[in-house]
């Protein structure tokens, strides 16, 4: 049974910084790509970063020089670090597993950002 599972999500006055984990279980972890994705309430969900089992990194116009994925292989997670929030990254933030025809999903975390 394949489960990814994110932690860290919360509330963080803008500028502040969170760090998000996502683990997970169920699949050969390097073997996919492993990414974040956000969805605001009344928009679509959409790709914060990605980053390959080889660590080349892909990130929305809007996180660059913000965030940060990474991922340990060997602990079979992948993080997002957050720096520089800003109200308009309150969303639930989603894990996401892919590899070729195979895409699975986290249960999401909230992330508000508020003053």
């Amino acid at each position: 049974q394949v489960q990814l599972v994110e932690s860290g999500g919360g509330l963080v006055q803008p500028g502040g910084s969170l760090r998000l984990s996502c683990a997970a279980s169920g699949i050969t972890f390097n073997f996919y790509i492993m990414g974040w994705y956000r969805q605001a309430p009344g928009k679509q969900r959409e790709l914060v970063a990605s980053i390959t089992s080889g660590d080349s990194t892909n990130y929305a116009d809007s996180v660059k020089d913000r965030f940060t994925i990474s991922r340990d292989n060997g602990k079979n997670t992948v993080y997002l670090q957050m720096n520089s929030l800003k109200p308009e990254d309150t969303a639930a933030y989603f894990c996401n597993a892919q590899r070729t025809y195979r895409s699975y999903w986290g249960q999401g975390t909230q992330v508000n950002v508020s003053s």
